[in-house]
């Protein structure tokens, strides 16, 4: 597997990346059945290089979280040297800059380019750039050159065996360690045969080792028939996809096991690593198959949250254990951080604090909490200012209540965060409570409030709010800037992707 501290892609079986699919409780679970390498799913170049690596000590991984707070990929240490970070590209420059965000995380960097999905191949990526091998020549050269780990490339064939051999013998003079081939061109579908011969023409052609891909329907249904197939094409390894999706003991010699079994499995890392829980859904009913329809797969589908998914399976204790044991670590780490104190910046009191919407229930926010505290205390309602960086397009908010001002010295992803973590900083120094999970009952905030939205909108929100906001296009504040890109308190679950 390793060779001279680097992954070897000979002799290997593979998870192939799958979309939606190839999160991280599969691409664990097929690590457990025997998969030596496992491949996230395409991820695309502009989304990641918006992204912020992020330690998240909660559930013991690595999170890379988009300006909106999503997950885009999730990793830990039983996969560093074993997973395939695929990303979809058009671009070497931008295409460095992610590699290089994730290198120190993944086993190597994959260039999709072999997806015929439209939101692949519209923006050039994908299998679009099988009609372009300058820019498949410049993306490969960049990344080898660039990066410490692997570089590998998927494909399809192109129109003759000619065409796809002169393609590949070009890319492996870019450097690369090894390259996929799925055995059909971008117009078929699984339903077309497989071109074993292209394949089996490639791997004669190139040193490197080559990857044999889209033989789940008719070659490879048990774990045996995966030997036959690497044989078939006489490539080096063998990469799964739909076999690996409807059923992951494929991997293991012992299987195929009984999927009811592999969904359990299944369950207990998406569990564990709260993975998004539609994303959990999709892959159940894509293992369920047929019995998608049955009384499992419609009390599945009505599932709404991890909870009601771990319902639907008799696995209400483990979800229950789970989540007391994350909130336990929870608490743990959050008792031991030193906290935050006010600082005197001038007029304005100010903490270094950010808002992490987990922290509350679904429809209360600290805003909330100071709007209801002033009218108690009969005063003004609070009044928000809010000014945008122009080099990274982040924001900061000053809250004024009775005539004293409050911000938080870090800078949010959002105008809504900002104006959120400044009332705050207000709610804590006046010693008010903040709404968290977890708090007493203040009183500030009905029952009502708590438990639903008003006509569609929260109190909050249906209140006339003042805002000004300004765009400050340059700053001074050195101590500022710096907090932007220092690691602070980092969001230990990922939000619901939709």
């Amino acid at each position: 597997m390793m060779a001279a501290g680097r992954l070897s892609f000979r002799n290997i079986t593979a998870l192939a990346p799958m979309v939606r699919v190839g999160t991280l409780p599969m691409r664990l679970l097929a690590l457990d059945y025997g998969a030596d390498v496992v491949y996230c799913e395409e991820l695309i170049d502009i989304k990641m290089a918006q992204c912020q690596r992020v330690v998240n000590d909660v559930l013991e991984t690595v999170d890379f979280v988009a300006p909106d707070d999503r997950v885009m990929f999730r990793t830990c240490e039983r996969e560093k040297d074993r997973v395939i970070f695929q990303m979809g590209t058009a671009d070497p420059d931008r295409a460095l800059v992610v590699a290089r965000l994730v290198e120190k995380d993944v086993a190597a960097i994959d260039v999709n380019m072999g997806c015929p999905k439209e939101y692949s191949t519209k923006g050039g990526m994908g299998a679009a750039l099988l009609s372009d091998p300058d820019k498949i020549e410049a993306i490969l050269k960049k990344l080898v050159a660039g990066v410490s780990i692997p570089v590998t490339c998927k494909i399809r064939i192109l129109p003759s065996v000619e065409e796809t051999v002169t393609l590949v013998k070009r890319i492996e003079k870019t450097g690369v360690t090894a390259i996929a081939v799925h055995g059909r061109l971008k117009e078929e579908r699984p339903r077309h045969p497989l071109h074993c011969d292209y394949i089996q023409a490639v791997a004669q052609a190139v040193s490197i080792p080559v990857i044999a891909n889209g033989g789940s329907l008719d070659l490879v249904k048990t774990n045996a028939d995966i030997e036959e197939f690497r044989k078939a094409t006489g490539a080096s390894s063998v990469m799964l996809a739909r076999a690996a999706m409807w059923n992951a003991s494929v991997f293991s010699s012992q299987g195929p096991l009984p999927v009811e079994r592999v969904m359990e499995e299944y369950i207990k890392y998406a569990i564990q690593y709260d993975n998004n829980a539609f994303n959990t859904k999709y892959c159940l009913c894509q293992m369920l198959r047929d019995k998608v329809e049955s009384p499992l797969g419609k009390q599945l589908q009505a599932a709404q949250t991890s909870a009601e998914i771990c319902k639907a399976y008799g696995m209400q204790e483990l979800f229950q254990q789970t989540q007391e044991r994350l909130q336990a670590r929870r608490d743990t780490l959050q008792s031991s951080t030193e906290p935050d104190r006010p600082v005197e910046d001038g007029d304005v009191t100010t903490m270094a604090v950010k808002f992490e919407r987990r922290e509350y229930p679904p429809h209360i926010t600290p805003k909330m909490f100071l709007l209801e505290w002033s009218r108690k205390e009969k005063l003004e309602q609070p009044v928000y200012e809010t000014v945008q960086r122009s080099q990274d397009r982040v924001f900061q908010s000053i809250v004024t209540v009775a005539q004293k001002r409050y911000r938080s010295s870090l800078w949010e992803r959002s105008k809504k965060f900002a104006e959120q973590a400044a009332a705050i900083v207000c709610l804590r120094v006046l010693g008010v409570p903040e709404g968290r999970i977890g708090e007493e009952d203040s009183g500030l905030v009905c029952k009502r409030k708590r438990e639903g939205k008003m006509n569609g909108t929260t109190e909050e929100e249906g209140n006339i709010k003042r805002h000004i906001t300004a765009i400050q296009q340059e700053t001074d504040n050195s101590e500022a800037a710096a907090v932007v890109t220092g690691d602070h308190h980092k969001p230990d679950t990922p939000p619901e992707q939709p």
